[in-house]
């Protein structure tokens, strides 16, 4: 099995095959704990998906390295050949499928809500409605009666709600659950919406080997336990388990 190497890039590498290559790259946004983040103490990547990617690829004898990369531009950068793959909260829809490939899931779909200032009420979800841009939760506002601004990061569309651009921002409930449990000027409003259909590590339609071996790997872990065992250490044992 190759040593396995885990390296916290920045974007501009190479395109080369994901199958014959002695790299395969991971692109990560680094911005929506605790999918992934930023870990303020080492300045590494961190958090679900990094705890699960560096387990897959040692599982699978892979060397891997890690590339953070803004959301907006996550899937061309993939397709551009960037890098390999991605592990970035993304969950498996049909209009994504027209584009990029997905593994099985690795994690199971999961509520988003809504977010709005303290004592707000619940109509809100029908005002001004922030959400992060190019993510299910962007596509399932523009299907209500709310006006609907988008952002590139998610904290932004947060920080709409606190200056009063918005009345509410719709995002993953677990991203938005400590937010609301730090901050006594947010809660919970309205119900939560369930969409798509979990979250799978994005890539290439051409690169079906890839593809073939992460998917294995991701049902041995499925199998033995390992992936449920990692989502209650970052999500809570209340989260939906394989």
């Amino acid at each position: 099995m190759k040593n396995l190497t885990f390296t916290l890039a920045t974007l501009a590498l190479m395109t080369t095959a994901a199958t014959a290559q002695d790299v395969v790259r991971i692109g990560s946004e680094g911005a929506y704990p605790p999918y992934n983040f930023i870990n303020d103490a080492t300045g590494e990547l961190d958090g679900y998906e990094r705890a699960l990617g560096d387990m897959m690829c040692e599982r699978a004898g892979l060397t891997c390295e890690w590339v953070i990369n803004d959301w907006d531009s996550i899937i061309p950068n993939l397709t551009g050949g960037n890098y390999d793959a991605i592990m970035a909260g993304m969950s498996i829809t049909e209009e994504r499928k027209q584009v990029i490939a997905f593994t099985q899931n690795y994690l199971q779909p999961e509520p988003s809500a809504y977010v709005a200032l303290t004592g707000a009420g619940d109509d809100v979800v029908s005002g001004v409605v922030a959400v992060q841009t190019n993510t299910i939760q962007a596509s399932h506002a523009a299907t209500t009666e709310a006006d609907v601004i988008s952002f590139a990061t998610p904290d932004e569309s947060v920080a709409a709600v606190r200056n009063g651009e918005a009345d509410a921002v719709l995002a993953d409930k677990s991203f938005l659950a400590p937010i609301a449990a730090e901050s006594a000027d947010l809660e919970f409003v309205g119900e939560d919406v369930l969409l798509g259909a979990g979250i799978g590590v994005g890539l290439r339609q051409s690169d079906t080997e890839l593809r073939e071996t992460l998917d294995a790997v991701i049902a041995e872990m499925k199998a033995d336990g390992s992936i449920n065992t990692l989502i209650v250490e970052w999500f809570g044992e209340d989260s939906p388990l394989f």
